[in-house]
């Protein structure tokens, strides 16, 4: 019959079978996690430096645009555009 350290070397090797299948995803996850941090430990630095102006990208929306949600609640649609 199968040993101790049999049985853990077989379960080794299914385990690193089925890794290989999610090692793509993985990877890429660790890198974004990498990117992430790293760009947080940078903000972070430049918040400590006072005078710095900090540049938050957005995008801009007027309250009299039609469709913005922030309307007068007259309860008239939008007429399609297009």
């Amino acid at each position: 019959m199968f040993g101790l350290s049999e049985l853990a070397i077989i379960l080794i090797v299914v385990a690193a079978v089925l890794a290989i299948k999610k090692l793509p995803e993985l990877t890429r996850s660790a890198g974004k996690s990498a990117r992430i941090l790293k760009s947080e430990a940078r903000a972070a630095r430049d918040a400590d430096e006072p005078g710095t102006p900090r540049v938050i990208q957005g995008e801009t929306v007027r309250r009299e645009d039609p469709g913005t949600g922030t309307g007068t609640g007259t309860g008239t649609q939008d007429t399609p555009r297009g």
